[in-house]
């Protein structure tokens, strides 16, 4: 697991992802463009960089967080969040131990999960492919 201290956290990250990936915070519904992001490419941890989730997995869940119903192999770890006087599964980077959102039994087919996921905590890679169609668009 990648290992900094605080004071390096909050040198790399931007306020914002230091209060969800370091301090367990959630981003306001709706606030993130990754929100609607459609293109083919991978989901990483915009704390380490970790590949998280594939596009071919995220699905609007119309909740203003972007969400997968399936994390890519050995990426995630998750625990047992009991704050705000609820019990919820939290959802952390294999990698990093960043806080990425939440995870619910509430999502679509294959797996019936939806891991709602923080934008702010999120990188997006898209797909070489997805690149040149997107320069291609007039």
């Amino acid at each position: 697991m990648e290992q900094k201290t605080d004071s390096e956290w909050r040198a790399t990250l931007t306020p914002q992802q230091y209060n969800v990936l370091r301090g367990h915070g959630t981003e306001p519904p709706g606030s993130s463009a990754l929100n609607v992001e459609k293109r083919d490419g991978t989901f990483a941890c915009a704390g380490c960089g970790h590949p998280l989730f594939s596009a071919d997995t995220k699905f609007e869940s119309g909740t203003g967080w972007p969400s997968f119903f399936k994390p890519l192999e050995g990426s995630v770890e998750t625990t047992t969040d009991r704050s705000f006087g609820m019990t919820r599964v939290e959802v952390h980077c294999k990698n990093c131990g960043g806080h990425l959102g939440h995870l619910f039994p509430d999502g679509p087919q294959p797996t019936g999960m939806r891991y709602c996921m923080n934008g702010v905590a999120l990188a997006f890679e898209p797909e070489p492919a997805a690149i040149s169609r997107e320069r291609k668009t007039p």
